[in-house]
């Protein structure tokens, strides 16, 4: 399979959560794990994974709380998320892995990428915050928003949660992901110390993406030593679905390339 389909995965047990998991693409080639964005799972990647599955071992997670992923009672947050991947590369006695994050996604593998436990080969994040003065920027929109908003303006991603999701709750899940999107503590926002990373990375934005900020992501590239921002035109926030092929052309020359200095 090129795609995930929730049909062909698995379950670990982390904490008091059932974190749900498949494998698609080349099993025998580099690995690619995909971290999804708020509100939604593992299908978001629909549109990019058959480009890679030829060459690349694809593994797709549901963050806790999403598509088959339970949310047990612990506060949602990025470190979370970046806690509950790590154990699944522990668990599936993986070490090594280029992490590819969407939004949320992102910023949980800025978590990861910090925090050393994994060896990331490379990470490449779409549309991802990486400061907490960005988020304060919208905390009020945020706080305008509530879970029938939300439902009423994506009915289709409220449907497929409450399709999948074995224990579905999504005012709760909605009041936790808004909560984690305004986290002051050290478990949201890495601001600065993202300037250690020392693996490659690129930095990916629609340009006309309203909730990442092409001054602010451009900062982040040169904080980096081994960045590259990657600003995609006529593109918003899923920068890999509104402009297929320029994406894809340079992901794979940034997956391709190792004269990093």
């Amino acid at each position: 399979m090129k795609i995930f389909d929730h049909v062909s995965g698995d379950y670990f047990t982390f904490g008091d959560k059932q974190i749900y998991y498949e494998f698609q693409g080349n099993r025998q080639g580099s690995l690619i794990m995909f971290l999804h964005g708020g509100f939604g799972s593992v299908e978001d990647f629909k549109s990019l994974t058959p480009a890679l599955a030829d060459d690349y071992c694809l593994l797709g997670m549901d963050s806790p709380g999403h598509g088959k992923s339970t949310l047990g009672s612990e506060r949602l947050s990025y470190a979370l998320i970046q806690e509950s991947a790590e154990a699944l590369l522990l668990h599936l006695k993986l070490d090594k892995v280029i992490l590819l994050g969407l939004s949320d996604g992102g910023i949980a593998a800025y978590h990861m990428a910090h925090a050393g436990k994994i060896h990331i080969d490379k990470l490449v994040t779409v549309g991802s915050r990486w400061h907490l003065d960005d988020a304060l920027g919208s905390e009020e929109i945020f706080k305008k928003m509530s879970a029938t908003s939300w439902k009423e303006k994506f009915p289709q991603t409220v449907e497929l949660y409450e399709r999948y999701n074995p224990a579905p709750d999504f005012e709760n899940l909605f009041k936790k992901v808004v909560a984690m999107w305004l986290d002051k503590q050290p478990t949201g926002y890495l601001n600065e110390t993202l300037k250690d990373l020392m693996m490659p990375v690129l930095i990916a934005r629609g340009d006309a993406d309203h909730l990442t900020a092409r001054k602010s992501l451009a900062a982040l590239a040169d904080l980096i030593k081994n960045a590259a921002l990657f600003n995609i035109p006529f593109a918003g926030h899923v920068a890999f679905d509104e402009q297929a092929e320029i994406f894809r052309l340079g992901l794979k020359q940034f997956l391709l390339k190792t004269d990093w200095k």
